[in-house]
């Protein structure tokens, strides 16, 4: 008798060990920078799409309305900045960084990069002073929208040969704790002074997605936040979409 309730009781906790492995991983998309692109709504440009695939992966999502801490990041285990349009304050950019060191998750997608210059900065993460204009794989013949085919090994990009970015920020890995895992053909330039035509401007390979690890925890900055809102979430941008999920949980 003894012998079965010891092995009732390994049972038992067993399950509960199994259970709380199975638990839902709290996904917040930050809310109070300016963002102007919500998770709660339906139209072409906002992230409904993005988030049913969070939860198909098995994420709880909620939103967060209130300043970045310490207390408003507990429980989380990811954080996603989509678009955001007011910077971080000094206080937010730290208690970030001490979320990643203890294991949470950072995803930056950007509309505009100024804003998020203090944040980049933190990150190691330099960009370009104007989004890219590209030579090969234009999408409809716009040289602001186009594929991006060369793509390093990460979680993000497994099973992928290529993705659609709609207006992409050039990223540069300023140290050796972040690394560009997508990049831009050698052909491309950035419009210095918007006028449309490259003359003393470089042609060069842009990053346009950036990953790095901060403590347990780790980060990827993506120069463009239309790849996930509805009206582009498909196809190949849909397996980045879910890969993402898998990531941040």
């Amino acid at each position: 008798m003894a012998g079965v309730r010891l092995m009732f009781v390994m049972v038992l906790l067993c399950g509960a060990l199994a259970a709380r492995g199975a638990e839902a991983q709290t996904v917040l998309f930050d809310n109070g920078h300016g963002e102007r692109f919500l998770i709660g709504e339906k139209g072409a440009l906002h992230l409904s799409g993005l988030v049913e695939l969070f939860q198909a992966a098995g994420a709880r999502v909620a939103t967060l309305d209130q300043p970045i801490s310490d207390a408003t990041l507990a429980g989380a285990d990811a954080l996603v900045i989509s678009g955001a349009f007011a910077p971080l304050t000094p206080e937010e950019i730290a208690a970030v960084d001490r979320f990643m060191k203890r294991g949470g998750k950072l995803a930056v997608m950007l509309h505009t990069a100024p804003p998020l210059a203090t944040l980049l900065d933190h990150l190691k993460v330099g960009y370009t002073n104007g989004v890219i204009r590209e030579r090969e794989n234009m999408i409809e013949d716009d040289p602001q929208r186009f594929r991006v085919t060369r793509l390093g090994a990460h979680p993000v990009t497994q099973g992928l040969q290529e993705f659609n970015l709609y207006g992409v920020w050039g990223l540069i890995n300023r140290d050796d704790s972040a690394r560009i895992v997508a990049a831009t053909s050698p052909h491309a330039w950035i419009d210095l002074n918007r006028d449309k035509v490259q003359k003393k401007e470089t042609t060069a390979s842009f990053g346009v997605v950036v990953a790095g690890e901060v403590g347990k925890g780790g980060f990827l900055v993506f120069g463009d936040d239309a790849i996930f809102q509805n009206k582009f979430l498909e196809q190949n941008n849909k397996v980045l979409a879910a890969n993402l999920a898998g990531w941040l949980k």
